[in-house]
Parts: C-alpha cells; sequence; structure tokens
C-alpha cells in the first residue's frame, strides 16, 4: 500500500468532519455544526452600572439556553511579518534618506519588541451543534431493513435539521447581541480556514477578520 494514502487515510479517520455545506459543519455520527465568531469586551473599563447590565443580559442569554453551547478561544503569537513587509517596501519607496532611516529604525524596534514581549492574538467562537435523531427514514432502522434515502431524502433532512440548527443560532445572537458583542456567522470558506489552523497549529495563516 502506497506510504501516502495510509498517511492519509489515518488523517481522514482522526478527524471528525465529514464534510462542510453551506457553511455548517457535518460530523461523521450526523450532528451539525454551526460556528460564530464574536468580538470582546474590555469589561474592566466599564463603569459599574455598564458591568452590572452586561453580567445580567448574560445572565439571560445562559438561562435562554435549552442546549448545550461551547465557548472557544484561539491563542496564538502574533505574527508581525506582513506588517514588517509592508514597512520595508515603504522604506525603500521612500525619497528622504531622514524618513528612510527613521522608518529603519521603527522596524527594528518592532521587531525588538515582538521578540521580547510574548503579545498574544486572541479571536472568541461560539459553537452550536444540532444532532438529528437517528430514528428516521434511511437512518439506522432504515438500513436495517434495507431501506436508503434517496437524494431527496438527503436534501430534505438537511435542509430541516438546519432550520432547527439555525433556530438555535438566532437565540445565541440574539442573546449575546444584548451584551454589546459583536458577532459574525463563519461561512464555507472562514470555517474551512478555522478546521485548518486548529488541525495545523503550527502554521501562521491570515487573521479572519470580523466585518
Amino acid at each position: 500500500m502506497d506510504k501516502n494514502s495510509t498517511k492519509t487515510k489515518k488523517t481522514q479517520d482522526f478527524v471528525s468532519v465529514k464534510e462542510i455545506r453551506d457553511g455548517v459543519i457535518i460530523l461523521k455520527n450526523g450532528t451539525m455544526v454551526s460556528i460564530l465568531m464574536t468580538s470582546s469586551l474590555n469589561f474592566a473599563l466599564k463603569s459599574q452600572d455598564e458591568q452590572h447590565a452586561i453580567l445580567m443580559q448574560f445572565q439571560n442569554f445562559l438561562n435562554a439556553l435549552e442546549y448545550s453551547t461551547q465557548i472557544y478561544i484561539q491563542s496564538k503569537k502574533l505574527d508581525i511579518r506582513q506588517y514588517i513587509a509592508v514597512m520595508e517596501a515603504r522604506r525603500k519607496e521612500q525619497i528622504n534618506e531622514l524618513i528612510k532611516i527613521q522608518t529603519k529604525e521603527y522596524i527594528e524596534f518592532i521587531k525588538n519588541f515582538t521578540e521580547n514581549v510574548n503579545i498574544v492574538s486572541k479571536n472568541f467562537f461560539i459553537v452550536i451543534s444540532y444532532s438529528p435523531r437517528i430514528l428516521q427514514p434511511g437512518g439506522s432502522l432504515g438500513k436495517l431493513f434495507g431501506k436508503t434515502e434517496s437524494p431527496e431524502e438527503k436534501t430534505d433532512s438537511f435542509e430541516e435539521a438546519r432550520t432547527q440548527l439555525e433556530q438555535r443560532v438566532s437565540v445565541v445572537e440574539q442573546g449575546l447581541t444584548r451584551t454589546g458583542l459583536r458577532l459574525a456567522r463563519l461561512g464555507t470558506e472562514e470555517t474551512v480556514e478555522l478546521l485548518y489552523k486548529i488541525f495545523n497549529p503550527g502554521e501562521s495563516e491570515k487573521p479572519i477578520q470580523l466585518n
């Protein structure tokens, strides 16, 4: 057996993701997952009344949840290579020699500062999942008696399950928006990028941006 195909097979067995469709992750066990990216709040800078209001809204949000929801925090060392490359390009384009020297000194300062100080960037995500019922036409019992799903039935079951997932996502969006957070749903491309970063933590990629 080819060594590369063996490695690929082992990787696929390790990853629980079956496919990503319309921004929705479908796991191998049938569970559907949607991911929200959220901003952060500097709670310490809020007034006492604002802090109290935020806590009350967050408490109301938690009390309204009737299903499990995960909070995922992605931390990584700040990557300034792209910024340094931009500054180097501007330095080379500069005609004024004094500004050229100052730009070079600034670049060196930024490099030394980030090397000596551990600056970490953080992204915050809310993970909402929905598990469709197994006992459905073409499901475990259906297959036991030789019944299989047609392509139309598969499409219908996906849309039906996604509707249930969308309702859960809406509850989370409404609850967290009341606390002052900004949220954005990850599409297919952003979801693939996030999963790639999770399974390849050693590689630096461009950060996901909130609109």
